[in-house]
């Protein structure tokens, strides 16, 4: 077995200079899902997955037309004795704005320091692109693979993954699977692969507030009515006290607390706060009291104002009442509160606090789960080892801030686990200009993919 694992290393690096050139065709699509004048081009990403999954052997390939972007599946299901690995990502990428920021062109893939800069090569393009491979090396050089594969890549991710959940319910035997394996996330820090075995939910809210009919001289009637961007300031500054902590009543009342492990666990990370201060450009950091900021940041419940809209905006002064405020407001969930009761609790709040004389409007925008694997699971155990052989160091276990909605939905609908090993990293600039894909975590990445395999196949017998 393990001269057989020899092999497919070896073909994997025999075959890296074609890996990257494929990518790099990859990534010249600008399947940007959220602009409805690429509508061809997220087309055109989803077709070149699929030739990807058949370039993997896959002995069935189909794209699903949806009422958004197209879903891409993938399956080569050999025995029913093997266990079943279901592959999650995802292909279209963020709008690129500014593009005056870019050093390079967006959609023109450029190597600059051992690091591959393009809009989605980190996110997500770089990381799913490493299962095609690893699947393909396996088949290559055994002429089969250790496990049951399938993959589910969709083209609607950065736009909320509208008409996911819809798929998922409707095709749960064809998705029937033991484990699913997302790269998604990055690891902790460079040079420490990483397991995330737990993310934030979350759920977002536009308010609005309304006075006068129109906007007032500032002047001639200041002082006889309420001011819509003041009593929204005054709204949001209450939902906050001087510890950190969010006033909404029973915002606290499920939150699942960490255990001893994990809190020891977190503060062996090697996390400089002087470091991380300086990276963001804050001379202090903030938050819940009675935490360390990894706790915040991973295990612990917020509420953050994301937008702010109101009055005159624009150059000079003008003396303005504003007839209307608004405000973009999200709150991080943590296990194991639910979104659906926060939204009606937040609600409520707010109407029982916003006095009469304004006009209030609150709008559920989305929102998603939290999610929490065990530590000791088997997937997650043979993640570890497969990550090990991968990169040569033992991996962190980490929570993320931030939400995949989809691993709560395949936790509820498919009843099976996610193993989240990214190999993405912090400064990735992932959403924003120059993103970028370190190389070496690249191949790093293809050849733990394909251990992966192999270590899940001999767990799950």
């Amino acid at each position: 077995m393990a001269a057989d694992l020899n092999e497919i290393v070896r073909y994997i690096e025999k075959n890296s200079d074609r890996y990257l050139q494929e990518l790099f065709e990859f990534l010249r699509i600008p399947s940007i899902s959220t602009d409805p004048e690429r509508k061809q081009d997220v087309r055109k990403a989803a077709e070149f997955v699929a030739d990807q999954l058949r370039k993997a052997s896959m002995q069935r390939v189909e794209v699903f037309p949806t009422d958004g972007h197209p879903i891409v599946y993938g399956e080569r299901v050999e025995s029913k004795n093997k266990p079943t690995v279901l592959i999650y990502g995802h292909y279209d990428v963020q709008p690129v704005d500014p593009v005056n920021l870019w050093e390079t062109g967006p959609f023109e893939p450029t190597i600059r320091n051992g690091e591959l800069y393009a809009r989605g090569a980190a996110d997500d393009k770089g990381q799913i692109f490493i299962h095609f491979k690893s699947a393909e090396a396996f088949v290559e050089t055994r002429q089969a693979l250790p496990v049951n594969l399938k993959y589910l890549i969709e083209g609607e991710e950065e736009v909320g993954s509208s008409h996911l959940d819809e798929f998922i319910e409707k095709n749960r035997d064809l998705l029937k699977a033991d484990v699913v394996v997302i790269s998604d996330t990055a690891m902790f820090a460079r040079g420490i692969p990483s397991i995330c075995y737990g993310l934030r939910g979350l759920v977002y809210f536009q308010i609005d507030v309304r006075g006068p009919r129109q906007d007032l001289h500032s002047g001639t009637f200041g002082g006889t009515i309420a001011n819509p961007a003041f009593v929204l300031a005054q709204l949001l500054a209450a939902m906050k006290d001087e510890k950190g902590r969010v006033t909404l009543p029973g915002f606290y009342d499920d939150v699942r607390n960490l255990t001893e492990r994990e809190r020891r666990e977190f503060a062996a990370l090697p996390f400089a706060e002087p470091a991380y201060k300086k990276e963001l450009g804050v001379a202090e950091l903030s938050g819940e009291e009675g935490f360390s900021p990894l706790e915040r940041l991973w295990a612990r419940p917020t509420f953050e104002v994301n937008g702010l809209l109101s009055g005159f905006t624009g150059e000079g002064a003008k003396t303005v009442l504003p007839a209307t405020a608004m405000a973009k407001v999200s709150m991080r969930l943590v296990p194991d509160q639910q979104p659906e009761k926060i939204e009606r609790l937040f609600e409520a709040h707010l109407q029982s606090i916003t006095p009469q004389s304004v006009q209030l409007k609150v709008t559920r925008m989305h929102g998603g789960k939290p999610w929490v694997a065990s530590l000791d699971h088997p997937a997650l155990l043979a993640a570890a080892n497969a990550l090990e052989k991968g990169f040569g160091r033992r991996p962190v276990f980490q929570r993320e801030g931030g939400s995949i909605p989809v691993v709560a939905t395949f936790a509820e609908r498919l009843k099976i686990p996610s193993v989240l090993m990214g190999i993405g990293l912090p400064d990735e600039n992932a959403h924003a200009p120059n993103e970028k894909l370190d190389l070496g975590n690249f191949f790093g990445g293809i050849r733990s993919a394909a251990y992966f395999l192999e270590e899940f196949s001999r767990r799950a017998a």
